[in-house]
């Protein structure tokens, strides 16, 4: 039985107002009822909406829960997504402002550029990777309104995938140029190692996590246009950070991207 319009609308601007005010909050899937990963996508999309509708501009996609340890404690086998706006973004050695978040924590990830709009329904694989531009080296800044990260997956895709800021590398390089599935990951903080991973860990393939989000936006009806960035997923565990951190991702010959929260 789906619930009443007005909960998913109430759930919505629970999240948004404590967003706004950097408060956490209980469970929305408690607090109104939600129980169904389309109903969080519906509370996701309204509140998307509104950030269209105020002005902020399409950047991009997130895939989340790829890795499959996450899928199971969870009961899930497929990720999740969210999106990505321009006010999100930052570059290579950017400061990062805290007072943008709640209670952030940061993975590192592969992010696809993507270079053609791709109007295949659904796309073959040789067609999504003939789509493709190229990667770099990203940093996702994770966030979740939810008390204490204790979330549901119905509370992490209601709260668009958990998204909150990146971080893009500055060098392009070319998607055929390495084995993704092969790159080591490090993540470190204040110059010590605080998550390690390897890009096999995405999914088993960072292309794989990107393929399943060029199907699951065409089956929606919204597929990736040229331009967008795609944030893989992560390839290690998400660690914590504080104000006043220096991040920094190194991915070997793939490059190294970093942030100052301050």
């Amino acid at each position: 039985m789906s619930i009443p319009n007005e909960s998913l609308k109430d759930a919505a601007r629970a999240i948004r107002e404590a967003r706004s005010e950097r408060q956490t909050i209980a469970r929305i899937s408690e607090t109104f009822g939600i129980s169904t990963v389309d109903e969080a996508y519906t509370i996701a999309d309204m509140n998307n909406q509104m950030m269209i509708e105020a002005g902020h501009h399409i950047t991009g996609k997130k895939v989340g829960l790829t890795a499959k340890k996450v899928q199971e404690q969870l009961g899930i086998n497929e990720p999740d997504f969210g999106v990505l706006f321009q006010s999100m973004e930052f570059l290579h050695g950017d400061e990062v402002p805290f007072d943008r978040l709640i209670q952030p924590k940061v993975e590192g990830e592969i992010a696809v550029v993507i270079d053609r709009d791709m109007t295949q329904d659904p796309p073959s694989w040789g067609y999504f990777l003939s789509s493709l531009a190229y990667v770099v080296p990203a940093i996702e800044i994770v966030d979740s309104v939810i008390n204490d990260w204790k979330i549901t997956l119905v509370d992490t895709v209601a709260d668009n995938a958990s998204s909150a800021l990146y971080v893009l590398g500055n060098q392009p390089v070319d998607v055929s140029a390495f084995a993704l599935d092969h790159i080591d990951m490090q993540l470190w903080i204040n110059h010590n190692v605080a998550s390690v991973g390897t890009g096999a860990t995405c999914l088993g393939h960072p292309l794989r996590s990107a393929y399943w989000l060029a199907c699951e936006m065409a089956k929606r009806g919204q597929p990736l246009k040229a331009g967008e960035v795609i944030l893989s997923g992560s390839l290690g565990p998400m660690v914590p950070v504080r104000q006043g951190d220096a991040v920094s991702v190194q991915m070997g010959s793939l490059g190294t991207v970093s942030c100052q929260f301050v």
